[in-house]
């Protein structure tokens, strides 16, 4: 009977604990003002707008999928105007900005769709609410 209990504890309670400690400090790091937010404004010459589109979402996915410091590349159209492109990214602190900058997928990206941009505005942001952020995002399911 004391396997069992022992058992029980192992296998059961210590990595429900552990759990909730690692996403108590992926909270505490999100919460935290080192935190990068910014939209990129970009305007795609018309002509080019569905093979900009392709390049994009391939290199959204590849970030947030290959980069642990990226925690949203969310890119999105005006309904009325697709070719006005807002891009929510989301970074875990600067230096993993830095490092998305350096990757392959961003690189191909930046060099592919240079001559497709008329123009690109980079605004950084401030979070409001910090707190609600992992709410945000716990709340969307696979």
């Amino acid at each position: 009977m004391q396997f069992l209990k022992v058992a029980f504890v192992a296998f059961t309670i210590i990595p429900l604990l552990i759990s909730c400690v690692n996403q108590k400090q992926a909270v505490t790091n999100l919460q935290r003002n080192d935190m990068m937010i910014r939209i990129s404004e970009i305007e795609v010459d018309s002509n080019y707008l569905e093979a900009y589109n392709s390049i994009l979402k391939e290199e959204a996915e590849a970030s947030v999928r290959l980069e642990p410091g990226v925690i949203s590349i969310y890119p999105m159209y005006q309904k009325d105007n697709p070719t006005q492109i807002r891009i929510l990214e989301v970074y875990a602190n600067r230096e993993a900005y830095e490092s998305h900058l350096k990757t392959p997928h961003f690189q191909k990206y930046k060099t592919t769709t240079l001559k497709m941009i008329n123009s690109l505005r980079l605004v950084d942001m401030e979070a409001i609410d910090a707190e609600t952020m992992p709410k945000i995002f716990s709340k969307m399911k696979e």
